[in-house]
């Protein structure tokens, strides 16, 4: 069976829409406030280079994907572009950026509901159970079907834009009314590069999956037109929310108040709104977590899948069951999720978290690089005829990227370069034991 022969139905704009936003809106708005904001003015600058950066990207794979709309992304871009050989390289790494994002995100739940349920940030292995319990049943969800796993994500997308919207709203209320003191950065890291650098990368994170709708191409209806236009809406409406949302938070807070918080937007609707809210939002921002979770199973599951049709990877990975899942590679990605959680539970909630946003940031960079450099080498082959001014945005988008990535720091950057050239062997046995089935898809 050929990607083109799945069964089932497929994702419509809405949908597209809903997996790219709802993939960024995730658990990095919730929880980034506690490490931006002893940045301070570094952690606005840091979210304007980050979204900036972003929409370059984001016209630039909505380029790719209306020249390209067949296949993975994360393998068809590279691979146009400079081979096979790095379209698997950059599959690969996406592919582990997908199940340590599931694992961040697994974590980032119980780290809201904690503040429902106290106990839970001190469980210890308990904690970690619990969190591998969401990541299973999500992947049960996604077992089911691409169509219930976009409902689900629609679901869960509009719950989370409860408390996003929200904390404007009650920002501009407690500014008018005088219910709280004017935002200060008093005790705040002057501006400089290496906190921009810091606080780019963090951001990063929370803007990680406007690219979702290109990696599931295959699964989506009229892909030319539908990815293009919800990649850009996607990381356009997010990247807004997100400037207005969590910098509310970081200048309204305390410094001390976030740094002792596991869950900063729920901390903010408790000190202006009431504590009862507080508890409310934090189960809002535990859904948040979730849905993201869900979309990424998604993505974890196709990626592998369409490696196998290309006999990149052996062809267990291209079973699906009778819901067109891809069952064997679910249950193998989840597994490397959980096993990520558990091993690393000994960290703490907060600490597991940052460190976890630096490997995954990290490792998904690896496909903005390449995508932009594809994107450049098709110009410039006349492949791929742009304006100026979309060259001018794939630069931006590149120059973005290594500085993100250069920004995540050498463990996490050594983490992830490890994990990727961990597949080389796999890319090379491969190779010699069959050829491609299913060669790069002609640029249209």
């Amino acid at each position: 069976m050929t990607n083109s022969e799945r069964p089932g139905q497929k994702l419509g704009l809405l949908m597209c829409i809903a997996l790219g936003m709802g993939n960024m809106i995730g658990s990095g708005v919730f929880l980034l406030p506690r490490d931006l904001a002893p940045l301070g003015w570094n952690a606005i600058i840091g979210w304007l280079v980050s979204i900036a950066g972003t929409l370059c990207l984001a016209v630039v794979f909505a380029r790719l994907a209306r020249r390209l709309p067949e296949g993975c992304a994360a393998f068809t871009y590279g691979a146009a572009a400079f081979g096979p050989g790095t379209g698997f390289i950059v599959a690969w790494s996406y592919w582990i950026s997908c199940w340590t994002v599931v694992a961040t995100l697994a974590v980032a739940a119980i780290s809201n509901m904690s503040i429902l349920m106290p106990w839970l940030a001190d469980a210890g292995a308990l904690s970690a159970w619990i969190a591998i319990g969401c990541i299973w049943f999500f992947t049960l969800v996604n077992l089911f079907g691409v169509r219930r796993a976009g409902g689900a994500q629609l679901l869960t997308l509009g719950l989370k834009l409860i408390p996003v919207i929200g904390a404007v709203l009650v920002g501009v209320w407690a500014l008018g009314t005088g219910a709280a003191p004017p935002p200060t950065m008093a005790g705040t890291e002057p501006v400089s590069l290496s906190g921009v650098s810091s606080a780019a990368t963090l951001t990063l994170f929370a803007l990680l999956g406007f690219e979702s709708a290109c990696v599931v191409s295959d699964r989506v209806r009229d892909p030319e037109r539908t990815i293009p236009r919800a990649t850009v809406i996607a990381a356009a409406a997010v990247g807004l929310l997100y400037l207005l949302s969590c910098t509310t938070v970081t200048l309204m807070v305390p410094i001390e108040t976030l740094h002792s918080s596991n869950a900063a937007y729920a901390t903010f609707f408790a000190r202006l709104v009431s504590p009862e809210t507080g508890d409310v939002v934090a189960l809002f921002a535990a859904i948040a977590a979730l849905g993201a979770l869900n979309g990424f199973v998604l993505l974890q599951g196709d990626i592998p899948r369409d490696l196998a049709h290309r006999r990149l990877l052996p062809a267990a990975f291209a079973r699906d069951n009778r819901f067109a899942s891809p069952w064997i590679t679910q249950l193998v990605s989840s597994g490397l999720a959980s096993v990520i959680v558990y091993a690393n539970y000994s960290r703490g909630l907060a600490d597991l978290f940052a460190f976890m946003v630096k490997v995954t940031t990290s490792t998904a960079i690896i496909l903005y690089i390449v995508g932009s450099l594809a994107a450049l080498v098709l110009e410039r082959q006349g492949t791929i005829r742009v304006s100026a001014g979309f060259a001018a945005a794939t630069i931006a988008g590149f120059a973005y990227s290594c500085w993100a990535f250069y920004g995540a720091g050498i463990e996490a950057s050594l983490w992830s370069l490890v994990m990727t050239a961990a597949g080389l062997p796999i890319y090379f046995l491969m190779r010699r034991s069959a050829p491609l089935r299913r060669e790069e898809t002609p640029v249209a």
